[in-house]
């Protein structure tokens, strides 16, 4: 499973991450959201040691998703290096995760 990231554990795995760092902002009430869901786990399974795959849940950890300016969800955030490399807001096929991941690494 994805890796449940909070305010309190933001700055630990996503800016000090060696590797590339895909963040899901999501919530529950969400219906986009569940339809991303599925899509995350399969990265975290295929990207597994060469990846982070982390969700944030934007109405219990708030802090990170204003200072990135989540202002729609899903947003998926991708970091490289403690800085954002890439960002897709909304849903979006697999592929497209997929191509942003591997130009990353």
């Amino acid at each position: 499973m994805a890796l449940e990231v909070t305010d309190a554990t933001f700055s630990e795995v996503v800016l000090k991450s060696d590797k590339p760092v895909l963040v899901d902002f999501w919530a529950a009430w969400c219906g986009p959201c569940r339809m991303l869901a599925p899509i995350v786990e399969e990265l975290n399974s295929e990207y597994d040691g060469k990846v982070v795959i982390a969700k944030v849940d934007v109405d219990s950890n708030q802090e990170f998703a204003a200072k990135y300016g989540v202002r729609n969800i899903p947003t998926v955030l991708i970091f490289k290096g403690g800085e954002i490399a890439d960002k897709q807001v909304g849903v979006a096929p697999k592929s497209v995760y997929t191509e942003k991941l591997e130009a990353l690494l």
